[in-house]
């Protein structure tokens, strides 16, 4: 796979770069993925995509090259340039014809999990193709063991849903209907997964359209030049940016607690050197891969790395293909960074990658101490759960994002309920969720005391209850930091753990789903059963915290307290401070 190098003339800069024209239009491309994004918010069925917003739009060059793309879902962000030169490799450009859109979530052709599913289609100018329509999105039922996609004692990838290869959907504007067919014929949800994905193609044809006029108005010259232009002049300022950290070899390691299958931890570890303008990010110290699916592909421990670059560097760099010249990353394969086919991966994508994107801000905090944070929860949450809904008649299935607290940071405390490093994604809102599937939420608030103590605190996480209603709800998770506590920095203190309890309708206790399911792991799992009545409290860990806890200003220990953010005896404990 053969990525450009640049043409950057290293002693004077970029080669004759018009910066008028090249931001014009960089604000333009961006803009339209954007209005591709909101349309995409504003069609889809399901809630992970119009209220969870678990999806990416982006354009591409000729070559697989990201040009521009809007700040929606960063692991699929950084998994752009791996997954779109996979695609283009097996159906390059100029054997594609106007009206065709390709599908594909394949892990083992550069994708990131089965669950996300990416759409191209080309777009021309006067017959002539000139790049790619992406559109990546996480379609919620996907076949496969579980309803909802996250099998949390899958050994293998056909445990995870149903595989799609680039293949042609639609072939000069016209549906194959085959494709369809076999894909809608394999998922619990034929109903909504068609609207999603007729959802992602009309954001294609509307990007297609305003790509037209942005053609029309610039011509095929201006377009691709400045493309290139951009591309460069993102690379010279990550480059710069780079070349302000000093040079060294910087290592940090973390653990994910199991793999749902066997209870024993898994290192991850990151070895980063900084070599001038260059940074080589190597996971080659991590675990070998493990039996259940918490394996990261290739493309997540690459997007892992330049998410936590980008957190690292200057936030108003154009993101484009340029950005990611001056990173390279090291993984083993048959590691947990690296998987190997046909290991199981759906967690790598949601708790493996903020892990990886964790490790290398903490590595890379031991030289720009300023720019890190702590480590945040380190977890989407992943509660999925199915059936049949008795009111609507048909079958339901639903992913639950779940936010925790990030890390304090050199300024200011983490933030509190914050989707994990690799989302970007929201919450089902209370009112949606209970309209939409059969449970009541009970409670849904912040856990007081879950950020770590610092002079920076970590950030809360929350805990919400629900309680199943009117029909048997099948259920299954993907989590992490039952056990392992997300960590500090500077003499900061652990965030809390989260948790995940039934309480079934015959008993007065609650108990962790190894207990009241045998189940190997409390934190993934598949499919079990809560009956109405029943109630399952999940939380979610909060973020570690930054400095000496003695070190926190009063009148921030006392803010916390009124807003009941840490408890009295928190106030005590952690920073010396009776409440007055």
């Amino acid at each position: 796979m053969v990525f450009e190098t640049s043409k950057l003339n290293r002693a004077g800069g970029a080669l004759n770069m018009d910066m008028v024209t090249m931001n014009i239009l960089d604000s333009t491309m961006v803009s339209i993925c954007r209005e591709m994004g909101i349309s995409l918010m504003k069609t889809s069925y399901s809630t992970i995509f119009n209220e969870g917003l678990d999806f990416t739009c982006a354009l591409a060059d000729t070559k697989g090259d990201m040009i521009a793309v809007a700040e929606f879902c960063p692991a699929q962000i950084g998994g752009m340039p791996l997954l779109i030169k996979t695609c283009a490799e097996e159906f390059p450009i100029d054997t594609l014809d106007e009206g065709d859109v390709l599908i594909h979530n394949d892990p083992y052709r550069g994708g990131l999990h089965v669950p996300e599913h990416t759409l191209f289609k080309p777009f021309f100018h006067k017959g002539k193709p000139l790049g790619y329509l992406v559109c990546i999105g996480h379609i919620a039922e996907v076949g496969g063991m579980v309803p909802g996609g996250f099998a949390g004692e899958a050994t293998e990838i056909f445990h995870e849903g149903l595989r799609v290869p680039p293949i042609k959907i639609k072939k000069a504007g016209k549906d194959v209907d085959s494709v369809w067919k076999l894909m809608l014929a394999n998922v619990r949800t034929p109903r909504y997964n068609y609207g999603d994905l007729r959802a992602m193609i009309g954001v294609l044809d509307l990007g297609e359209q305003r790509m037209k006029e942005l053609l029309a108005k610039y011509g095929k010259e201006t377009f691709t030049s400045t493309c290139q232009d951009l591309m460069d002049y993102s690379e010279r300022r990550m480059r710069a940016e780079i070349k302000s950290f000093p040079n060294g070899h910087y290592s940090f390691e973390d653990t994910v607690e199991n793999d749902g299958i066997e209870d024993k931890p898994y290192l991850l570890r990151v070895d980063v050197y900084v070599q001038d303008d260059e940074v080589v990010a190597d996971f080659s110290g991590s675990a070998t891969q493990a039996k259940g699916p918490i394996n990261a592909t290739l493309g997540v421990t690459w997007s892992a790395t330049y998410n936590a670059m980008f957190h690292m560097t200057d936030p108003s760099i154009p993101k484009n293909g340029g950005c990611f010249r001056p990173i390279r990353i090291v993984a083993s394969p048959g590691s947990v960074t690296n998987v190997d086919y046909p290991a199981p991966e759906v967690a790598g994508n949601t708790e493996t990658h903020p892990r990886l994107a964790a490790i290398v801000i903490g590595a890379l905090a031991q030289c720009k101490p300023e720019r890190a944070m702590a480590s945040e929860s380190g977890t989407g949450g992943n509660f999925v759960f199915g059936g049949y809904h008795p009111e609507y008649d048909e079958y339901f299935a639903c992913y639950d994002l779940m936010s925790g607290g990030w890390g304090g940071r050199s300024y200011a405390d983490g933030n509190d309920c914050v989707i994990a490093i690799n989302g970007n994604c929201r919450f089902n809102p209370v009112e949606v969720f209970e309209t939409r599937f059969p449970f009541h939420v009970e409670d849904f608030a912040m856990t007081p005391d879950s950020g770590g103590a610092g002079a920076y605190r970590g950030g809360l996480g929350y805990h919400k209850t629900l309680r199943a209603t009117t029909t048997d709800i099948t259920a299954s998770q993907c989590t992490d930091r039952h056990r392992v506590k997300t960590w500090a920095l500077f003499g900061g203190k652990e965030g809390a753990n989260g948790a995940t309890l039934v309480q079934q309708k015959e008993r007065d206790d609650w108990r962790p789903v190894t207990e009241a399911f045998g189940k190997a792991s409390s934190s993934k799992y598949s499919n079990i059963v809560l009956h109405p009545g029943d109630r399952v409290r999940l939380s979610v860990s909060g973020g570690g915290g930054y400095g000496k806890p003695l070190e926190r200003d009063r009148a921030m220990i006392e803010e916390d307290l009124r807003e009941g953010y840490i408890s009295p005896e928190g106030a005590r404990r952690d920073y010396g401070v009776e409440p007055r």
